[in-house]
């Protein structure tokens, strides 16, 4: 997949980010907000009582090496009701739909560990079995308890109508 055919980018610090959707601001927000100077922040900087409207939506993925691999750590109540199933616990892979015929599909996870920047994503949804809502808004978030390497992502997603 070519950058130009893939739905997700890498966050600025310019990114205009007007047209996003206002959960994914707000928690790209706060995650600035407790990002230590020069560094990423780590689940210990993270309060779920400084954003408890966002909470339903959250989820927060384990980065385990090597790999690197994913797994859910937590997955918000509403992202589980629409999934239809918690899939805490499992492998990114054993959930993602479409993995074994498109290994790509984890590229982006990849790309924010790597990079240590964030990924804003609005396109089609991938992790649902039922495929009964297409479209996602999303936003992944790296966390690094040391403020440097990348052990988990925190991510946000919001259904969406289709935005053609």
């Amino acid at each position: 997949m070519t950058e130009t055919e893939r739905d997700w980018f890498l966050v600025e610090e310019t990114t205009d980010r007007q047209d996003w959707h206002p959960l994914v601001r707000t928690l790209h927000d706060y995650w600035r907000q407790i990002a230590p100077p020069g560094g990423l922040p780590g689940r210990q900087h993270m309060d779920p009582l400084d954003i408890p409207d966002l909470l339903p939506r959250i989820w927060l993925l384990d980065v385990v090496q090597p790999g690197p691999r994913f797994r859910f750590r937590l997955v918000g109540s509403r992202i589980a009701d629409r999934l239809g199933y918690d899939p805490t616990g499992e492998w990114l892979e054993d959930a993602l739909l479409d993995y074994e015929s498109n290994p790509s599909l984890t590229d982006r996870y990849r790309a924010t560990v790597e990079s240590g920047r964030p990924t804003y994503r609005l396109g089609p949804q991938r992790l649902t079995r039922t495929r009964d809502f297409e479209f996602v808004e999303n936003i992944f978030l790296p966390m690094a308890e040391d403020g440097r390497t990348v052990d988990m992502l925190m991510a946000l997603s919001v259904l969406v109508e289709n935005p053609d």
